[in-house]
């Protein structure tokens, strides 16, 4: 299982970091990926992060602001958002892929970021 902490309220300009645990899997094995949802829009895969935490890939939505890192040790996956904006309101989740799969394994329940201006 999946599970996202570390959303809340927070004033444009201000700083985040999400939190995913995992718990049940060899973490190790696994790409990890953020997601987000904003009302009304598609999700959008904001963040990537390899097996070996090697390469990092963000949308061009975020590159500059958002940033990836994981601890397996740990078994959790970061997601440091800077410089939030009210277009980055949204819920945002976490997912896992296997280093072969072509579909996400694992889905977590997400975390609200709300910003305000």
């Amino acid at each position: 299982q999946l599970q996202a902490s570390g959303g809340g309220l927070v004033q444009a300009g201000g700083d985040l970091r999400l939190s995913c645990a995992a718990s049940g899997l060899t973490f190790s094995n696994y790409h990890m990926v953020w997601f987000r949802q904003a009302p009304g829009k598609d999700r959008e895969r904001v963040a990537t992060i390899t097996i070996n935490g090697g390469s990092t890939y963000y949308a061009d939505s975020v590159k500059g602001r958002f940033t990836i890192s994981r601890d397996n040790a740990k078994n959790t996956v970061y997601l440091q958002i800077n410089s939030l904006k009210p277009e980055d309101t949204a819920v945002y989740s976490c997912a896992a892929r296997s280093r072969y799969s072509t579909t996400y394994n694992y889905w977590g329940r997400g975390t609200q970021v709300t910003v305000s201006s």
